[in-house]
């Protein structure tokens, strides 16, 4: 069967040759005589993958040598508790909230500490980045959080918000590594592997070195204490072995492609193929503020729920998947992550085109 063009949040789409590269390893990796499935994470063939994947991963973000790079579990779920767990020692933090995601973070903070809402967008169903360059910061917060790129709605952080000095902690788990970043702005970083890394099942915090202390609160569990895996190099309990040699493969492919500022051309010239064309349909409509939009998830909608419905419906026929929007937003939602070529988003663009015909 021929491949979809996959539009999915996440799980999403990976490259190609990555998929390909995986399945000629698949029996018998370098030689091992076995699949990295199989394989003991203390071997030393294991020892390599991951150790490669981490320097191939520093070298795509100039990660400074002050941070620690962590391969974890759990998802950005398990992030919301192991932020504020390590990082709350005065039990106060700052939380920006443009999103679900960043609304659950805050609810889970809550749990341990005075976790403040100080900005939202939710009175425009976070439709937009609110202005955060005074924000009333509390004088004893131990953090500043944001969800970067909010992959419901469609939004993006363009301008990292003023935080008054204090430590700036960041879900980046939808747009990491589809442009540069200066590491070095953030005090810690998290992504969940499953939209623009690997496949699900993995996480990827990156931390500067200060921030892995003792001084935890009391009751965090010993493998939700960033200490205890940063000490055993991300492997003091069997990892998620497989996930984090695919992560390795698409570091590399990322390399080989020409690095972060490449893929940023690329991504910007396929997000500017799929808005330029909402911007002058008279059918479809973008969902956000247009100095906020995503390069990587573009929510769009006809207003009308039944049309909308059958485009999605028409869509998939046409080998286009995964295209209906959230389900707490509707509408449709196209992930044009970085492993979905700039083909798909012409064919997107000329479906849509065709539909508009019909029912414009």
């Amino acid at each position: 069967m021929k491949r979809v063009y996959n539009f999915s949040a996440g799980p999403a789409v990976l490259p190609e040759a990555v998929l390909e590269q995986a399945a000629a390893e698949m029996l018998n990796y370098n030689d091992t005589g076995m699949s990295v499935m199989e394989m003991s994470h203390r071997s030393k063939a294991y020892e390599a993958i991951i150790l490669e994947a981490e320097a191939n991963l520093r070298k795509l973000m100039n990660i400074p040598d002050n941070y620690k790079v962590l391969f974890l579990q759990g998802g950005g779920h398990l992030q919301f508790s192991m932020v504020p767990l390590n990082l709350m020692k005065n039990k106060v933090a700052d939380y920006i909230v443009t999103g679900v995601w960043a609304k659950k973070a805050l609810a889970e903070a809550k749990r341990y500490g005075d976790a403040r809402k100080i900005a939202s967008s939710e009175d425009k169903m976070f439709s937009y980045i609110p202005d955060c360059d005074d924000l009333n910061i509390s004088q004893d917060a131990d953090y500043v959080y944001i969800c970067e790129n909010n992959t419901i709605y469609g939004t993006k952080f363009h301008k990292l918000p003023n935080t008054k000095g204090k430590d700036l902690v960041c879900d980046m788990s939808s747009c990491i590594l589809s442009e540069p970043v200066d590491v070095s702005k953030y005090a810690l970083i998290f992504a969940g592997a499953q939209k623009n890394i690997g496949p699900a099942g993995t996480t990827i915090v990156i931390i500067r070195d200060d921030l892995i202390t003792d001084d935890f609160l009391p009751f965090t569990p010993l493998m939700l204490q960033y200490k205890i895996n940063a000490d055993n190099g991300s492997m003091y309990n069997t990892p998620p072995t497989y996930g984090i040699y695919i992560c390795g493969l698409v570091f590399k492919w990322l390399l080989d492609l020409g690095g972060l500022e490449k893929m940023k051309t690329i991504n910007v010239e396929k997000a500017k193929l799929l808005y330029d064309y909402l911007d002058g349909s008279k059918l479809f409509k973008g969902s956000v503020a247009k100095k906020d939009r995503s390069l990587m998830n573009v929510t769009f909608g006809t207003g009308n729920p039944e049309l909308d419905d059958l485009f999605v419906k028409e869509a998939k026929a046409q080998g286009f998947d995964n295209l209906k929007g959230h389900r707490s937003v509707g509408a449709m939602r196209a992930s044009i992550y970085n492993a979905m070529p700039k083909a798909g988003v012409v064919a997107l663009v000329e479906f849509m085109q065709q539909f508009e015909k019909v029912h414009g």
